[in-house]
């Protein structure tokens, strides 16, 4: 659910609007500068980066019922490969924001190297990894960001690289513009025509810049899994106080970051060293903190809106590809043809409107059926056979 909160702004204005401001076909608010520094402190890549570390820890809790069962690592390879394919349709054919490729990439590696090791060489490996992604990621993305938006003129070096960068930023903004005359004026093969014309190298593309993130945080998650975090063994009062440390630091981190990049003009490779390079190390405090409060505080909520907060996350496969299709179809001009007709206040209301729906469908389906649809699929193809659906 808390992910849609981030994807919709690259849902119903163009893609580059997730992370510049203005990348959107419409004006902008009064408060929209302060709406996203409230965005990246508190949403942008805090819900991927905590499905990341969930995700890693629900690939160890498989492999232990496979094991449990005799089998073997390749049924989870077998599970990877067919989300990896959800992935590639998801995409080119409904929104190219798509992160499950991204996640089987990852699983497959954590799966064929980490998933055997003790949970200190995971935990060595992850750290690792995770400052690795820092070096590489803020290195390039801030060295974009000082040499496009500095004072080079009559420099020999970095003048003519920032007129290649400014170039690189305005085709980006450009090809924006073209998906919003398709999404407003073609049609549906004119979309995924330009999706896998113009972007068929995404899905690498999208590896490259998260997975020096989205695999370390799938180790931690295998690590605080193994650890009895998520079964009650850690001393909650004392983690409590570290979950809340790293939040509160990592949230004040994160909008020191903000208010800089506001400041400066929320320029393009402003906002993107931003997101990709200054919070990376931020944003991992803020998860750990998240994860660690959840797993404190989820068994114990109780009531209606925890029942079906549950069910929707029981569903999630099918939530999270369902909301973009429902999306393809609300913002194309072959549905509702919204496109890039509302501003961020606006879409708000379409993510309160969905996770509405998401918490109306998912209970009352469950309650009659053992899985979600795609749920249901995903383990039909796993296993090479059918699973009785209805309870």
């Amino acid at each position: 659910m808390g992910i849609l909160a981030a994807n919709i702004f690259a849902m119903g204005q163009p893609f580059t609007a997730y992370m510049f401001p203005d990348g959107f076909a419409t004006e902008p608010g009064p408060a929209d500068g302060w709406l996203w520094v409230a965005q990246f402190v508190l949403v942008d890549g805090k819900m991927r980066g905590l499905f990341s570390l969930l995700f890693g820890a629900g690939l160890y809790l498989f492999m232990e019922r496979v094991w449990a069962k005799g089998g073997t690592v390749w049924l989870q390879v077998k599970r990877l490969l067919w989300l990896g394919l959800f992935g590639l349709i998801h995409f080119y054919f409904i929104w190219r924001g798509d992160i499950l490729f991204l996640y089987a990439i990852s699983g497959l590696i954590a799966v064929a190297v980490f998933i055997g090791m003790s949970v200190r060489k995971k935990l060595v490996f992850g750290i690792l990894a995770y400052i690795a992604g820092a070096l590489l990621y803020g290195m390039m993305t801030i060295f974009m960001q000082v040499a496009a938006d500095g004072d080079h003129q009559g420099n020999a070096v970095f003048a003519p690289m920032q007129q290649e960068l400014q170039v690189a930023a305005e085709e980006d903004l450009a090809d924006g513009r073209a998906e919003t005359v398709i999404r407003q004026d073609g049609t549906y093969f004119d979309y995924v025509e330009h999706n896998i014309t113009e972007h068929a190298s995404g899905p690498a593309m999208s590896l490259f810049f998260f997975a020096f993130e989205t695999l370390p945080l799938m180790l931690f998650g295998m690590v605080l899994y193994r650890k009895g975090l998520f079964d009650g063994r850690w001393d909650s009062r004392k983690l409590r106080g570290w979950a809340w440390a790293g939040l509160l630091i990592g949230a004040a981190l994160h909008l020191g970051i903000a208010i800089a990049t506001k400041n400066a003009g929320l320029t393009y490779y402003g906002t993107l060293a931003a997101f990709v390079g200054w919070s990376h190390i931020p944003r991992l405090f803020m998860v750990l903190g998240l994860a660690v409060l959840l797993a404190l505080h989820a068994p114990k909520a109780g009531g209606w809106l925890a029942d079906r907060v549950s069910a929707a996350g029981r569903a999630a496969f099918t939530n999270y590809l369902g909301t973009s299709m429902v999306m393809l179809f609300v913002f194309g001009n072959w549905g509702l043809d919204l496109f890039a007709r509302f501003g961020r206040i606006e879409l708000y209301g379409f993510v309160l409107a969905a996770w509405v729906l998401m918490l109306a469908w998912s209970k009352p389906w469950l309650e009659r059926y053992r899985y979600g649809p795609l749920e249901w699929v995903w383990r039909c193809l796993t296993y090479g056979r059918m699973f009785a659906l209805k309870r």
